[in-house]
């Protein structure tokens, strides 16, 4: 078996050119030979069985003294049998990361032709297209800078649609543009908002005149901004009756966009009227509604929107069409075939529509990410499972990396940045994101090699391919474990929902008696600001 800590790229002795995409033996973690499946509620039974009970077993059973030769003996036995325990849950673990995992596939761009070709003209108009989507350089992504402006955790990123301009917001209630290749602020604003802004995205065809916003306290705002580097003004056009996390672009609209929220209302916004709002639909499971946290549209059908929130299902609606007495206005819904009837409370903190809007990539709280084809009928299981990360104590976003969604890119609670090859599931890239603890937002950027990322620091950081050697992966193995036992514990430690209940309670409790303004890095004032009940009642944070 590999060791994931000890691989590297290397060069072989005779070769007369290297190919930077020809990289497969660097940086995978098959942790398993034949990776074997194994069950779910089968791993849970036996992680109960070896952690809950053979050590209290052990001792319960063990001979009395007088009849024993020695406690030494009785320690060494001891020893024996916990390091098997231990033996038995490392070999259960590996075959956990090790299932559902495909072999990667050959490289499919090759540095040194690629360049010849573009030299003579030949496919030039396809070089950088190709390079972006290269596995060799991904593999080589490295810290390149920081931008630092704000005073509080940066919730959103997003670049213009030429990449020039890279937009920030914060809990300080403050947005910035960036030139980003100079690390320098050209502009800073107040947003307007009375609450920790979530969303800030450029409008496309606007000229990048045009920034709609969205915060905890509901409002979806819009700020004009000037050529002369000035914000004009900003005015509310929609309100939420609770948090909206997430904005909806339609991709060729300079006008008109979607909001989502904890109220589990859908607004479809439309600058140019006079009202700019309308419901499109409450978002409800039978009569129960379900507040939402994210939402995108299908960029190859822009009549198609996905959302999802406070349960297991992906919900994909046609504007065209949308009855809410007809099964609550749903056109399709999806969920993995193991979560449908769960009883865990698991909710989908972000979603997003490949490039061409044939998939839909899924992360779930406490849970892992979850590739659907949207173009399946209703009900279809996953088509490929992304596992080794951590997304608990935020509201995790995950994206797809590369021109044609070749990769998976999210954050995780233990402060890395995850990169998973789409086709074979499995991790090419794992960088050391926030000091914080948790990384939040994954930003790539729209036409070249590389991303910006952002969390609970107050920064936000810059990544480019510019290393040497292709990542070795090291210390990936024991991350994964690690987040992989305190997802499990934390599942069996939650589980009390009149805990979480009266934990919400507390968290308002004080809330009401701190000042209206509050900005802090913790996750403890994060939650104490927000009022994000359900997300509260399913986690304890």
């Amino acid at each position: 078996m590999p060791d994931v800590e000890g691989e590297t790229g290397t060069n072989r002795d005779g070769e007369e050119e290297e190919d930077t995409d020809s990289m497969d033996g660097s940086g995978l973690y098959s942790l398993t030979e034949d990776g074997e499946r194994e069950s779910e509620g089968g791993r849970r039974e036996r992680a109960k069985d070896k952690d809950g009970g053979k050590r209290a077993a052990r001792k319960r059973n063990r001979p009395d003294t007088n009849h024993s030769t020695s406690s030494d003996e009785d320690d060494d036995e001891d020893e024996e049998e916990e390091q098997k325990d231990d033996e038995d849950d490392d070999e259960a673990m590996e075959a956990w990361l090790g299932a559902e995992l495909s072999d990667l596939r050959g490289p499919v761009w090759r540095a040194v032709p690629s360049l010849r070709y573009r030299e003579i003209g030949r496919n030039s108009h396809q070089f950088v297209r190709r390079v972006c989507g290269a596995r060799g350089l991904v593999q080589r992504l490295e810290l390149q800078g920081r931008l630092e402006r704000h005073t509080g955790c940066v919730n959103t990123l997003h670049f213009n649609p030429s990449g020039t301009r890279l937009a920030s917001g914060s809990d300080d209630l403050r947005v910035v543009i960036w030139d980003w290749a100079v690390r320098r602020a050209e502009l800073e604003f107040d947003s307007g908002h009375k609450s920790n802004v979530f969303q800030a995205k450029f409008l496309p065809h606007s000229g990048d005149s045009t920034l709609a916003m969205c915060a905890r306290d509901g409002q979806i705002r819009v700020a004009e901004l000037s050529a002369t580097q000035r914000c004009k003004n900003t005015k509310r056009v929609a309100q939420h009756k609770g948090a909206a996390h997430k904005l909806a672009l339609e991709p060729d609209s300079p006008c008109s966009f979607l909001s989502a929220g904890e109220d589990a209302v859908v607004f479809g916004i439309d600058l140019r009227l006079d009202r700019p709002a309308n419901k499109l639909v409450v978002v409800k499971e039978g009569d129960k509604k379900v507040g939402l946290y994210t939402i995108f549209v299908n960029p190859a059908k822009t009549q198609h929107f996905a959302v999802g929130g406070r349960d297991q299902y992906v919900r994909i609606y046609d504007q065209r069409k949308i009855n809410e007495n007809d099964n609550n206005g749903v056109l399709k819904k999806f969920c993995p075939s193991h979560l449908v009837s769960s009883e865990s409370k698991t909710n989908i903190t972000c979603l997003v529509y490949s490039h061409d809007g044939t998939e839909l990539l899924a992360s779930y709280n406490d849970e892992d990410i979850y590739l659907f084809d949207s173009n399946h009928s209703d009900g279809a299981d996953y088509r490929r499972r992304y596992k080794g990360h951590r997304n608990n104590a935020t509201v995790k976003g995950v994206n797809f990396y590369g021109p044609c969604s070749e990769f998976v890119v999210s954050g995780s609670d233990c402060g890395h940045i995850y990169l998973w090859d789409k086709y074979s599931a499995r991790i090419v890239q794992f960088m050391e994101g926030d000091r914080g603890g948790v990384v939040n937002c994954l930003e790539p950027h729209p036409h070249l090699p590389g991303m910006a990322t952002s969390g609970l620091d107050h920064d936000i950081k810059l990544w480019a391919p510019t290393a040497e050697t292709p990542t070795g992966l090291k210390g990936l193995k024991e991350v994964m474990k690690k987040n992989k036992r305190e997802r499990d514990e934390d599942s069996v430690r939650h589980g009390d929902q009149y805990d979480t209940q009266l934990l919400w309670f507390l968290m308002r409790h004080m809330r009401n008696r701190r000042p209206p303004r509050v900005s802090s890095p913790t996750l403890q004032n994060y939650l104490i600001v927000g009022e994000e009940r359900n997300w509260c009642n399913s986690k304890m944070h």
